[in-house]
């Protein structure tokens, strides 16, 4: 099972606050135990969201948002993509990883990524392979 953890921003990533070396080092050296262990398929830290956009769908207008964005705690500031057996490994993985943001409480949320089994029969044996055909070539460009 993929889950996507996601880091919850806080006003100092938005104003964007860089980590302190000490929290790169604990950040890189759970990475690295994650990878080791075959669990970490990517992660990223992400910049505020002024240097953002977002597209709001209106029937088959779109509307560009720029940011900054308001929510702050619906922001997420990085994320992990991880493949483990279930959500309780997931959970245990991430109780592990260093506290994001130094001195203040933070939160990140876990979410299962869907499989092409999850869609059922809608997900057509043309669109499947075409999927199949899709994560081939993103996994060559690597």
């Amino acid at each position: 099972m993929r889950f996507m953890v996601m880091v919850r921003a806080t006003p100092a990533s938005e104003a964007g606050e860089m980590p302190s070396e000490a929290l790169l080092t604990a950040m890189g050296h759970f990475n690295e135990e994650m990878c080791r262990a075959g669990v970490m398929l990517a992660g990223e830290g992400l910049h505020p969201s002024s240097a953002g956009a977002r597209i709001r769908f209106l029937g088959d207008r779109r509307e560009v948002i720029d940011g900054p964005f308001a929510e702050t705690r619906e922001l997420i500031a990085g994320f992990w993509l991880i493949q483990v057996r279930s959500l309780d490994e997931a959970i245990e993985w991430m109780k592990r990883a260093p506290n994001p943001f130094e001195g203040i409480d933070s939160e990140i949320e876990i979410r299962r990524v869907y499989d092409a089994d999850d869609f059922g029969a809608e997900f057509t044996p043309e669109a499947r392979a075409q999927e199949e055909r899709l994560r081939a070539e993103l996994a060559s460009r690597h």
